[in-house]
């Protein structure tokens, strides 16, 4: 109750400062707080579709997306799941439980960017990071630490098989897979935030049993991580206000649109 008293009263004075860590690399980290994901969904308009002790479910404004997230089947995690399209077949990728929501929020975050003019290079962002290849059964990338992975094959045309992963002394920690069908753009996106160098933060008693990774120790007030929190959830609304407002005024401006089908179609 005092720590959820804290988060509500933020900036107010004589807070108490938490243990948390910076863990590095990320990929060993854990899942994290869920909230990293679904907040952001919720600022972006997307439906909060979970029941009171249930899977989450959350569905995409036009429904044409849909990201679940149930630790109480086998294996559990998350799913994503696109639907049939006119430009696009359906696609499903999987996420283990102990995927960071780091990197979880790496494809899902980029559900709602613009897609490049250059054709998507997942391989790119990790070879920027030092990650090496190696061509076998398989064509794979390893992390410099070799315990986090990115593997293709195509076993026909049209037929794109992607896997990605990470293991520490244990065993296996986590691993997320890709029907073929699945746009790279995303699986790219995926690669950027499972290569990106940065450590990601856990609060005390919430870091991976593991050797393989490096902590730095920080003291964070609660107003700090309501704010940081906070930012991100801004930052998802008003993306989401320009992609609204880009594609009303788009279709206002078409050559012979009808002011009132027209503007309905670009709130869409």
């Amino acid at each position: 109750m005092r720590q959820n008293k804290q988060w509500a009263d933020r900036g107010a004075a004589g807070q108490q400062a938490q243990q948390h860590y910076l863990v590095e690399p990320r990929h060993l980290a854990g899942g994290g707080d869920l909230r990293h994901v679904t907040e952001y969904l919720r600022a972006s308009g997307w439906k909060d579709k979970s029941k009171t002790g249930g899977p989450v479910v959350f569905d995409s404004p036009d429904k044409s997306v849909r990201i679940g997230y149930d630790p109480h089947v086998q294996p559990g995690g998350w799913t994503i799941s696109g639907k049939q399209t006119a430009h696009q077949e359906a696609w499903h990728a999987t996420f283990s439980r102990q995927t960071p929501v780091e990197i979880v929020a790496g494809l899902t975050d980029a559900l709602f960017t613009t897609r490049n003019a250059h054709a998507p290079n997942v391989w790119e962002p990790l070879l920027q990071q030092g990650w090496e290849t190696e061509r076998g059964q398989h064509f794979t990338a390893r992390s410099p630490d070799g315990d986090a992975f990115v593997r293709f094959h195509q076993s026909s045309p049209g037929q794109a098989h992607w896997w990605a992963g990470a293991r520490n002394e244990h065993g296996r920690v986590w691993e997320a897979m890709f029907t073929p069908t699945t746009p790279m753009r995303l699986v790219q996106a995926l690669s950027t935030a499972l290569a990106d160098p940065q450590p990601v933060m856990r609060p005390l008693g919430h870091i991976a049993p593991s050797q393989r990774i490096r902590t730095t120790s920080v003291s964070v007030l609660p107003s700090q991580l309501s704010a940081w929190q906070q930012a991100r959830i801004t930052a998802a609304r008003a993306a989401t206000w320009a992609r609204s407002s880009f594609a009303t005024n788009r279709a206002r401006s078409s050559p012979g649109a009808r002011p009132s089908s027209t503007a309905g179609s670009g709130r869409r």
